[in-house]
Parts: structure tokens; sequence; C-alpha cells
């Protein structure tokens, strides 16, 4: 049976977000638009480095149907060097500040650095995304709490510099739900109401395309968790691996984003609430007319 009924909204700092849920006629998720201020990503590094950059991006995704922009200032690709959360500031603390104001749409933060979060959400981000699962900065969980903001914890073997070393799983999907939900239950007894948290099982970090396709076949049992679940799915090796052997030749970025598309429509079927892509208006798309088609 599930520990919490599973939830209609996701309260964030300042307002509550409808989610979809399962049963009836199918709903699509939220799209969660990523804004990349960095140099060094896995998919777009460099392409919006400048705070210019970044605001246009951000601002073209909500044109395109993003509910929600996530903003990072650090990569997170496998092997990727860490920033100084100095370095970290200066890229994304005018991103954050401008895109609060100029756009309608919530903004998270893509950080486990607790000062970034801080000052992230006193520039008006309302969700705090955090890849370490609020386990990297011992200072995370009182940000998280006295803040107010939205909370999404991820789940990560490791870190992005050892993460992709043999990960091992006896059961991956079972494994990584008993984290999260032991991750859940340590979120509330530090203070984080319930309806403040998103769980991430963390697609790609730690974990071999086979735990990815399993994770993401078997995506709809983290449902029982009791909070919106966020999937990050988007142009991840799993799917380009998927589709090179479908093509027998190396996926493009416009396949890699169709790929991801269609994977968001399978994690909508299984009613997941929150997806994370960078190609927002073909995935929001996409979700729309497999709601439609399936409704």
């Amino acid at each position: 049976m599930p520990s919490h009924a599973i939830p209609t909204h996701w309260h964030i700092r300042t307002r509550s977000l409808p989610l979809p849920r399962p049963g009836g006629a199918l709903q699509r998720p939220l799209v969660m638009g990523i804004v990349n201020v960095t140099p060094d990503s896995f998919s777009d590094g460099g392409r919006h480095a400048s705070v210019e950059a970044a605001v246009a991006h951000g601002l073209a995704l909500v044109a395109e149907g993003a509910d929600i922009l996530d903003v990072g200032g650090e990569s997170t690709r496998p092997y990727a060097t860490p920033v100084e959360a100095t370095e970290e500031l200066r890229r994304v603390s005018d991103v954050v500040r401008r895109l609060a104001a100029e756009t309608s749409v919530p903004v998270s933060i893509d950080t486990s650095k607790a000062v970034v979060a801080a000052r992230a959400v006193e520039l008006g981000a309302e969700i705090i995304n955090d890849v370490t699962g609020l386990e990297g900065d011992p200072d995370m969980l009182a940000v998280a709490r006295d803040s107010g903001a939205g909370i999404c914890a991820m789940h990560m073997r490791g870190t992005p510099q050892t993460m992709q070393v043999d990960p091992h799983y006896d059961d991956v999907v079972s494994e990584i739900h008993g984290h999260l939900l032991a991750r859940r239950d340590a979120l509330l007894a530090a203070g984080i109401p319930l309806e403040k948290l998103c769980l991430d099982p963390g697609i790609g970090f730690g974990k071999t395309h086979a735990h990815n396709r399993a994770l993401m076949a078997a995506a709809g049992r983290f449902l029982d968790l009791g909070v919106p679940i966020l999937v990050g799915h988007s142009r991840k090796g799993f799917i380009g691996k998927l589709l090179e052997q479908a093509f027998g030749r190396p996926a493009s970025r416009d396949e890699l984003d169709a790929g991801t598309a269609g994977a968001a429509c399978g994690l909508a079927a299984q009613g997941i609430q929150i997806v994370r892509v960078h190609a927002v208006g073909l995935t929001r798309a996409a979700l729309e007319l497999f709601a439609t088609m399936s409704g």
C-alpha cells in the first residue's frame, strides 16, 4: 500500500503546481526546461554560457511551453570537473534573477551547494533541485527547510567523478526505490513538509544503459512514495544507444530529442508527473498529442 496518497499538487515556494494524477484520462506531465549556464554540459555545454544567451534560451523555452525552468551552473555529466561556489554563483545569479522577473513560470536552481541554493532563492528561485539528494552539503538541509522552496532530491551513486565507474546493483529498481524511500523519510524528519518534496531516480547518474532502461520501464513503481516523481532522461546515452541499434549509426541531436519525447510519452503513460528535457516544444507537443489520443 502507498505510504502517502498520490499528490495532485506540488507546493513550491510561492505557488502550487498542479500535477497529473494516475487513473482516468491521461494528463501530460509538467515539462521542466533545462537552462545550462555552463561551458561543459554533456549535450549543450557552452551554447548558453553567457547571461544574455541563457536568459534568451529560458524565455524561448517558456514560449515553447515549459512549466518550470531549471537553471544550472555546474555540469554533472560523468567525470565533470567540480566548480567552486563563487564561480557557480557568478554563472547563475543574474540568470535566475532575470528569469524569475521576466517569466511567469517558476524557476528551479540545479545545485548541490547550500550557498548557491540560498542565494538563488533570494533572487526568486522557487525550487531547489539537488542531484545529491541534499546529502552533498551539510548546510543544504537547513537551507531547504528554511527557504520554503520546493525540493527535488535525486538518487546518485557516488559523485559525477566516480558514478560511472562500474556501477552495480542486484536489483536496480528495488534498490533505488528503497534509497528514495529512506531519503524521503529523512527529509521529512528534518522538517521539510511532504507537500514540498519531489524525488528523482537519477537516470544516468551511477547507472549503466541497462539500469536506465529498467528504471524507465518501471518508473511508475516510484509513485507509491507519495510525492511527485521527476525523471530527467533527456538526451541520455541509453537513448542514443537504442537509436543507434535501430538505425545502425549514431543518432543526431534531433533524433535524440525525438527519442526523448517518445520516452516522455512512455513515462506519462505510467503516471510520472514531471519530465526534465532540453527540447521543450517537441516534448510538450508529443505529450499533448499522446494525452489526447490516449484520453
